[in-house]
């Protein structure tokens, strides 16, 4: 029998490397530097955010491969879109209908990949790495990490994984709170209404993952992969609502708040939308 591996040196923006029982678990670490990036926080550029969502491909189709482990560098999980990039999908027809078809295919990459993935969030997560970190099917938050979905504060509708996911992890009423008024959520609180599984200790949180990761890895490959297929068409079945919301959020970047969102966030100010204050 032939068994596949992949090439990942073609990644640029994540820091790739094995670990675990026969190092069948790959670590996915976001890079906090590169281009657009502060060294501080990861952040979704053109070529980060393609990474982002074409990673789950060949996790799914490297045979080495038991389990997967998405984590960030720096201060944080995730910082979210670059501005750079918000603005060209803003502003470039051809860049908006690129990236729509990635975030389309991050959500639903990760959903058929058959691969346990596993995520470790500490600090901000928001953006494109907040999409990968709540869908990844045992998510692990660090009790102070601040879960932000950020769309409408930036002008456009909320959804990536918003629609898909949120409802069916803690409940409808919380998921519009939290993603109409962009309220962040502390890793605490996220365990508390079910928007993760576990919450931890910042000092445990890489450990706890990387313990979880290395069960995966030990467990039968059929059994759970088969779990996470079956459990997964919960999220196939929200499929539609996750499509609509992922149109209207892209026809927002092609309207007029977007440019005030990204300028309120250059001037570190609040928005104003429709002339309000």
């Amino acid at each position: 029998m032939t068994t596949r591996t992949i090439d990942y040196r073609r990644y640029q923006t994540l820091n790739l490397t094995r670990r675990g029982p026969q190092d069948s678990v790959l670590d996915i670490q976001m890079k906090a530097g590169g281009p657009g990036g502060n060294g501080k926080l990861p952040t979704a550029g053109h070529d980060g955010h393609w990474e982002l969502c074409e990673i789950w491909r060949d996790v799914g189709a490297d045979d080495s491969v038991r389990c997967a482990v998405l984590r960030g560098e720096g201060l944080g999980f995730s910082g979210g879109g670059d501005l750079a990039l918000v603005q060209d999908m803003a502003s470039d027809f051809a860049v908006r209908t690129r990236v729509w078809k990635e975030a389309r295919d991050l959500v639903y990459n990760l959903i058929n990949c058959d691969k346990p993935i596993v995520s470790a969030m500490h600090g901000p997560a928001v953006g494109a790495g907040l999409v990968a970190g709540l869908l990844a099917d045992i998510s692990i938050a660090a009790k102070t990490a601040k879960i932000v979905d950020g769309h409408t504060r930036l002008g456009v509708a909320a959804g990536d994984h918003a629609a898909i996911v949120w409802p069916l992890l803690c409940g409808m009423a919380k998921a519009k709170y939290y993603l109409m008024l962009c309220e962040p959520v502390s890793g605490e609180e996220a365990e508390r209404i079910g928007l993760v599984s576990l919450a931890v200790d910042e000092a445990e949180l890489l450990p706890r993952a990387y313990a979880v990761a290395d069960r995966l890895a030990n467990g039968s490959p059929t059994a759970i992969r088969w779990t996470k297929y079956a459990l997964n068409n919960w999220l196939r079945q929200a499929g539609p609502a996750f499509d609509t919301s992922l149109a209207l959020e892209f026809m927002g970047f092609g309207g007029p708040d977007v440019h005030e969102g990204v300028a309120s966030l250059r001037e570190r100010r609040a928005p104003k939308f429709n002339g309000n204050t």
